[in-house]
């Protein structure tokens, strides 16, 4: 916090610097000011140019160029234009250099007293206390989940009203398997944000599971409420899902968690319910490595993935499979991905949009994909050096039927 003030007086200096401008410049520009009055000349020459007119007037008075009349009306008007010149020359006396030298400093020290009461308002102080909090517990070498949330729970009481700190307790009361507690938090994360469908499918998630994993009244109608604000959301389509399968409506199951993987963005989670949808495709007697074509979501890839001869042994059998289908011009977030092992190679298997990652993108969008394979041994998402690689390039998206399309993990990622 210490660092964050510094940076906060460093960013109002050059402002108190621009404010206290005028105070540097007052004396220069007041004698400015002074030299220029003392030697204005304006009055002297608008009083020479008036004298110049008026005797021309009465020489062509005398001359009998205009009549008596005429000559009354142009001096009129001769000494209206001097006294409107001579009037707006009239100034008000000077004042001295320090006059108002106090506005100056009132208004620097308004500036910054309106700066912190600004930030202290809308900015983010709580949130980088809440993050000094878990750093410094994670730093200890005792640090373990009941410090964290004991310390968390000491913000809450200092910070009641930041989503943050309900946010950080919520997740941690159900890992601890405190779960009235994770509903506490999560009530009042949704009394600050709001009853948002996310928070909503969390909440029916917790109490279904502390229920139990039974589908009770209440959890119904936050099943039903969330569904009413987003019909495509993965959290309660996942737990609808597991009801389905404890039944042994192993078809509903399936159908509930594809869906929820169309529109999950965690490849954890995603993989969790691939995994189930394996399991229930077994107790109904379908093989899971061998996908009904016509059950595919929408438009997909027929796909076989071998591992090149040159390669064999390099990683070992338990090592991860990434099977990813991307857009051609690599825009968009993944539009499926499978997660296979070494040892499951040579294999074939469909990607369509129940392997979508998230709503936003999905093979259904597209006419062609590029399809990339990697193998990483440390099971990370993220390409390292020693994965190996292969891709294919301009790979029509459409019917799965037929004769899959090869590819082959020839590469070494560098």
């Amino acid at each position: 916090m210490t660092l964050l003030w510094i940076a906060f007086a460093i960013l109002l200096l050059p402002a108190l610097w621009l404010l206290a401008a005028p105070l540097r410049r007052s004396r220069a520009l007041h004698d400015a000011q002074r030299d220029f009055e003392a030697n204005d000349r304006s009055a002297e020459q608008n009083v020479a140019i008036y004298h110049r007119r008026l005797a021309s007037l009465e020489a062509a008075l005398e001359r009998g160029d205009i009549d008596q009349g005429r000559f009354e009306e142009d001096r009129l008007e001769l000494d209206r234009s001097l006294l409107d010149d001579t009037e707006s020359l009239k100034r008000s006396p000077l004042k001295g250099s320090a006059t108002g030298r106090l506005a100056v400093p009132v208004m620097m020290v308004a500036v910054v007293v309106a700066s912190v009461l600004w930030y202290q308002r809308e900015g983010a102080e709580g949130d980088l206390t809440l993050l000094a909090v878990q750093q410094d517990v994670m730093s200890q070498p005792d640090a373990s989940m009941e410090v964290m949330i004991e310390r968390l729970e000491e913000q809450a009481a200092r910070q009641p009203d930041n989503p943050n700190v309900w946010m950080s307790l919520f997740p941690l009361y159900r890992d601890a398997g405190r779960g009235d507690q994770a509903i506490h938090a999560l009530e009042r994360l949704i009394e600050i944000e709001g009853r948002i469908a996310p928070l909503l499918g969390q909440l029916a998630q917790i109490k279904f599971f502390v229920a139990n994993r039974q589908l009770t009244g209440e959890v119904q109608a936050l099943v039903d409420e969330t569904l009413a604000l987003d019909s495509s959301q993965p959290t309660v389509l996942g737990v609808l899902g597991i009801e389905a399968f404890d039944r042994g409506n192993y078809e509903a199951a399936i159908d509930h968690w594809r869906r929820a993987i169309a529109g999950m963005d965690d490849p954890a989670s995603g993989e969790a319910l691939r995994e189930g949808i394996r399991v229930a495709q077994q107790r109904m007697g379908v093989a899971p490595d061998a996908q009904d074509p016509v059950a595919a979501e929408g438009p997909g890839i027929h796909v076989r993935v071998s591992l090149d001869d040159d390669l064999v042994g390099r990683l070992d059998d338990d090592a991860a499979v990434f099977v990813v289908a991307r857009d051609m011009e690599g825009e968009l977030p993944p539009l499926a991905v499978a997660r296979l092992s070494l040892a499951d190679l040579p294999t074939e298997l469909v990607l369509d949009d129940s392997r979508s990652m998230s709503p936003e993108a999905s093979l259904s969008q597209v006419n062609e994909a590029r399809l990339m394979v990697r193998v990483s041994s440390s099971g990370d998402a993220t390409p390292r050096a020693g994965d190996l690689f292969g891709d294919r390039e301009g790979v029509a998206v459409g019917s799965v039927d037929g004769d899959p399309v090869e590819v082959v993990i020839d590469r070494v990622f560098e």
